[in-house]
């Protein structure tokens, strides 16, 4: 007996595959791999939450369950667009050695005063 003929996708976007490195999308009949050490947001997540994908365009995925936008091309060449940030810390705005001490004697007298 003879299986018959698979049919087409029900989904334009799906995850055919998750391992420890990654996971594999298959989008408009290819198959892409979102590896983990290029999409950080997606190492701990769960496999629902990773499954959970959505298109809402042709080069767009979207993941609500961890609120997640990737461009398709981001996924086809993550050379492209490395995870660099380039902000610079505003030290108006970092605590001084004076407040960090202040705090970690706070901490400290919280924990004895909880025994």
């Amino acid at each position: 007996m003879k299986s018959a003929a698979l049919g087409q996708s029900t989904s334009p976007v799906e995850v055919t595959n998750v391992s420890r490195h990654g996971f594999w999308l298959f989008i408009a009949e290819r198959e892409l791999f979102v590896a983990f050490r290029d999409f950080p947001w997606f190492s701990d997540a769960s496999i629902q939450a990773i499954t959970h994908v959505e298109l809402p365009s042709p080069h767009h995925l979207y993941w609500p369950e961890l609120d997640v936008d990737l461009a398709v091309e981001s996924i086809e060449h993550p050379d492209k667009y490395p995870l660099v940030s380039q902000a610079r810390s505003n030290k108006a705005l970092q605590p001084t050695s004076r407040a960090r001490s202040a705090r970690a004697k706070s901490k400290k007298r919280s924990r004895a005063a909880r025994g």
